[in-house]
């Protein structure tokens, strides 16, 4: 039998279509419950989902807020798009983050935003960055990954002239409070994207939806870390899934189903509005039964959250 982790829960506030102080009031009772271990936001520079033309906060300026105001939570960005900041700069913004949360940063990162998506393209064009394709963003993104743990953890300047990236006298400092680096996330199903996943990190997301995808990509996951001689237990499987405030029984559900696939990490989309008290609701209804159906199945139910 494979050997997997404790499951952890967070949740996940995508800033967009809210405000700064409802996400903060949501984060800040997440801190206060033991249940909720991380929390999450998202990396895009305007609406996906909703008013395209709504408002929408940049993740990691926001994360370092929050970072500030709480004080237990693990924390990150689900997960910043390589595209957007070149990678000695993200370098130094992760570091900062982890210095401002006392070492609770988990660093997430991918290519960026999905070329099919219908408003993945427009974020870019309006903020005046390049969309590469698929192929060149996969590539920067590996390059990235590992230049990035060059700058968390070299003690002295070095250059650095790849396919994607070129750097003179790079040098990270302060360094990260956790060593040897903040674990490092990374999100995407593609097959090259999961190449560099076996390469590089310690955590691996993958949207929720069809939990028997998300095993295939898993088992593919596997196998790229057997070819390169890494032992496929050490990175741990985490999943985003959407949370039903009227039918917590269909989120319960989902969440059997991603622990029995093996996913562990699980993150918990909050839709907003956020009701009052959501971060309790959510371990009372969502968390605690599923890691004790049977103690928790025949009592009440609390209502939705209003």
């Amino acid at each position: 039998m494979p050997h997997h982790p404790p499951p952890s829960f967070g949740i996940m506030t995508a800033p967009m279509q809210t405000g700064y102080h409802d996400i903060l009031r949501v984060w800040r009772e997440a801190d206060t419950v033991p249940a909720i271990e991380h929390a999450w936001l998202f990396d895009h520079l305007m609406p996906i989902g909703g008013d395209p033309d709504g408002p929408a906060y940049e993740g990691w300026t926001l994360l370092s807020a929050l970072a500030a105001q709480t004080r237990r939570l693990r924390l990150g960005v689900m997960v910043s798009s390589n595209r957007f900041r070149p990678p000695a700069l993200l370098a130094k913004i992760a570091t900062t983050v982890d210095i401002v949360s006392d070492g609770r940063l988990d660093f997430g990162i991918g290519v960026g935003s999905r070329p099919d998506h219908p408003l993945a393209r427009r974020e870019y064009e309006a903020h005046g960055l390049p969309f590469h394709d698929s192929a060149h963003a996969v590539g920067s993104l590996d390059e990235a990954c590992a230049l990035i743990k060059r700058l968390w953890t070299e003690e002295k300047p070095f250059d650095a002239h790849g396919t994607y990236h070129h750097l003179t006298g790079a040098f990270g400092n302060p360094k990260p409070v956790q060593r040897p680096h903040p674990p490092v996330l990374i999100g995407g199903r593609a097959s090259s994207t999961l190449r560099t996943t076996a390469r590089h990190a310690d955590l691996w997301n993958i949207p929720g939806g069809d939990i028997e995808d998300a095993a295939r990509r898993s088992a593919l996951l596997d196998r790229y870390c057997e070819e390169i001689g890494r032992d496929p237990a050490e990175i741990t499987r985490s999943i985003h899934l959407a949370v039903s405030y009227d039918d917590p029984a269909h989120t319960r559900a989902a969440i059997t189903e991603a622990l029995t696939a093996g996913f562990t990490h699980i993150v918990l989309g909050l839709p907003s509005p956020y009701p009052a008290h959501v971060a309790r609701w959510v371990a009372d209804e969502l968390i605690t039964p599923s890691l004790r159906p049977a103690v928790t199945s025949s009592r009440t139910r609390t209502p939705p959250p209003t």
